[in-house]
């Protein structure tokens, strides 16, 4: 399944996505979610680490379980995929702080997740 891109629109969506970021994200190695900026979480977060209010989304392992988020690194970016800052799972939780994005999967990775 590596060969096979996830998102169709991920270059138009966040044209300053550095490439190692992408290349990792479209090889489903890494995840992308937004940030939800009207939650309340976001707000507590966002008023002690005040970077936060820039940054739209966020790029952490699909594969990192919950327990072990403490030695994560969490990628935030900008608006247009432009790498902000990183934090770790120390520093910020990242549970109910994350939204669906506006990226579409391709045809061919739909076809290699189950439903």
């Amino acid at each position: 399944m590596r060969e096979t891109k996830k998102y169709a629109n991920i270059e138009e969506e966040l044209p300053k996505l550095p490439v190692v970021l992408l290349n990792t994200i479209q090889s489903d190695v890494l995840e992308i979610k937004k940030i939800d900026k009207t939650c309340e979480k976001f707000l507590k977060a966002s008023s002690k680490i005040r970077e936060l209010q820039d940054a739209y989304y966020v790029v952490y392992s699909k594969y990192i379980d919950k327990e072990n988020h403490k030695y994560e690194k969490f990628i935030f970016l900008g608006e247009e995929g432009e790498e902000l800052f990183d934090l770790s799972g120390l520093e910020i939780e990242l549970y109910g702080l994350l939204a669906c994005t506006n990226l579409c999967y391709t045809d061919e990775y739909k076809a290699l997740t189950p439903q």
